[in-house]
């Protein structure tokens, strides 16, 4: 067996782009605390505009929980914790996700609440310039101000988190993708109240609240199955990861490999992979090939740094074994 725990250190084109990623967090945070006061100002009684500006609120979480999980996943590996600190990562994840699905909670039960209620939210004036205003239009003015720049930070931080396998960003990015979809609701169920349908308000921000609720399981979902240690997913938790099949791939082209198994486990932006390899029959690998094989799996893909491999007689069913020994045995 050989083995190399991991870093905390990324590949150069890596690193350019986690630096990307912090300072677009940085200019989320800073567009977070102009919007979440413009909206608190104008807002008034309007249910789908305190809504807006509750995920607003939210929408804080998963750009802190990204900062501060970057700061401990530079920490090199310890005695204390000898898998490093990138799993930081995945419990920011599991931070920004409960935050989402609590809010989301919260939110979905108040607006059902104002439908069954019948609740006609007021909205009055305010004297600008001497001259009396609807408030209406400040509050769909606001709200159309606050949709354009959550639309390109959602895509540069894809971009970024399908580089990075970073799921904190994915969050964000989805979250983004909330923040535009929640001030148009706003602005429909404002106008909604201005012709005269008293539902739409409601309606509105039970839309905004459904919007953050599904944002919610879906990121605590994955946040937990990663802190479980299941099967190694792509950064939006679509398919397996890849690198899985990679590995085995490379390792069953050795000459002394006969089987091989890999379980892989997602560490945060690095995965941990242990493989397990049946030898053939006479030709037991040297330190030497264990050595040449770990490097040749890991020049496959920057994530898999923290790789071991593990030579055995027979594959543990967890990785196919039983399956894959019924199939040699046929061949046999």
């Amino acid at each position: 067996m050989t083995a190399r725990f991991g870093h905390a250190e990324l590949p150069e084109a890596e690193e350019r782009a986690l630096r990307a990623a912090i300072r677009i967090e940085w200019a989320t945070l800073a567009f977070l605390a102009v919007a979440i006061t413009m909206v608190f100002l104008v807002m008034g009684s309007s249910q789908a505009m305190k809504a807006a500006w509750i995920e607003d609120l939210l929408s804080l979480a998963p750009p802190i929980a990204f900062l501060v999980a970057v700061r401990i996943i530079r920490r090199p590996p310890t005695p204390k914790y000898p898998y490093g600190f990138h799993r930081a990562v995945g419990v920011a994840h599991l931070v920004a996700g409960v935050a989402l699905f609590a809010m989301g909670a919260f939110l979905t039960i108040d607006s059902v609440s104002g439908l069954i209620t019948a609740e006609h939210p007021p909205i009055g004036a305010v004297v600008l310039f001497g001259e009396p205003v609807w408030l209406g239009w400040l509050m769909m003015g606001v709200m159309a101000l606050t949709i354009p720049l959550p639309i390109v930070f959602g895509r540069i931080k894809m971009r970024l988190a399908r580089q990075l396998h970073d799921k904190v960003l994915y969050a964000d990015a989805d979250m983004n993708k909330a923040d535009w979809m929640t001030a148009v609701g706003s602005i429909v169920g404002v106008a909604g109240i201005g012709l005269g349908f008293w539902w739409a308000d409601s309606a509105a921000a039970l839309f905004i609240a459904a919007s953050i609720l599904w944002d919610g399981v879906k990121n605590l979902r994955a946040a937990i199955t990663d802190l479980m240690d299941t099967r190694a997913t792509t950064f939006d938790d679509a398919k397996p990861h890849p690198v899985t099949g990679q590995v085995d791939e490379y390792l069953r082209s050795l000459p002394w490999a006969e089987q091989v198994g890999s379980r892989v486990r997602d560490q945060g932006h690095v995965l941990h992979i242990e493989s397990f390899v049946v030898p053939r029959k006479g030709r037991t690998p040297t330190l030497r090939q264990l050595t040449e094989a770990r490097e040749g799996c890991v020049a496959l893909d920057w994530k898999a740094q923290d790789l071991v491999i593990v030579l055995t007689d027979a594959l543990p069913e967890a990785v196919g074994g039983s399956d894959r020994s019924r199939e040699s045995e046929r061949r046999s």
